[in-house]
């Protein structure tokens, strides 16, 4: 049998690194329960995460959504995709790791939240299902609820607010989501909202209704 060298006995680099990282770090419990939370807000903590292609309503949605929550009592916060890539993610580009990243960094701040006991709305293109998967994943044990917005790329394009598919059929926007860059529809779905075919108002009440019936206010929040 072939001994291994010396070389290759030792781990390399990156491994070395990798198992020192580890062993750095140690979580820490927090002193506030899940169910102390979910007293002080009245209902537990969540994930909607919102998926679709460009022009499709996310953000729309989004907004309203957090608005009509937020009226009825919920404490509640929405991630945007393009107000995350102004801050934490302004370091990212397009290219399919770099999308890749801005959702796994998206789905463990989103986590937070829900982990903190609000309802965090998510509003990300999100194209590929693995990188929705491990959103998922992340959330833990807090409930993660993939809404996909099925509108069509022909009305999506015709929309197009941003100019975004003017600029991606003309050649001067790359690796753009529905034109050059896949988009993976959601193979089961928690709530599908056919964006593209009933108004925004008829798309925010069935949210709205999902949310009530997956996170019912149990009791009037208490107050500090």
């Amino acid at each position: 049998m072939k001994e291994m060298n010396e070389a290759e006995s030792r781990p390399n680099d990156s491994s070395r690194s990798q198992s020192q990282h580890d062993l750095s770090i140690v979580q820490v419990a927090h002193g506030v329960s899940p169910s102390c939370r979910n007293s002080r807000y009245g209902h537990s903590g969540g994930i909607v995460w919102l998926t679709g292609l460009p022009a499709s309503g996310k953000s729309t949605l989004a907004m309203q959504l957090e608005a009509r929550l937020f009226d009825l009592g919920y404490a509640c916060y929405t991630l945007d995709g393009d107000n995350i890539r102004a801050g934490l993610n302004a370091n990212l580009g397009f290219s399919k790791s770099d999308r890749s990243e801005n959702i796994r960094r998206a789905g463990e701040v989103a986590a937070l939240f829900a982990d903190a006991g609000l309802i965090c709305i998510a509003s990300f293109i999100s194209p590929y299902q693995a990188d929705r998967t491990q959103a998922r994943t992340a959330a833990g044990q807090s409930a993660f609820h993939e809404v996909h917005l099925a509108a069509d790329l022909a009305t999506c394009e015709a929309r197009d607010p941003k100019g975004m598919y003017k600029k991606a059929r003309k050649g001067e926007l790359r690796n753009f989501t529905g034109i050059d860059a896949p988009f993976e529809a959601p193979v089961r779905p928690d709530l599908v909202l056919h964006t593209d075919r009933e108004s925004v108002t008829e798309s925010v009440d069935k949210l709205v209704a999902y949310i009530c019936e997956q996170h019912p206010m149990r009791i009037s929040p208490v107050a500090r």
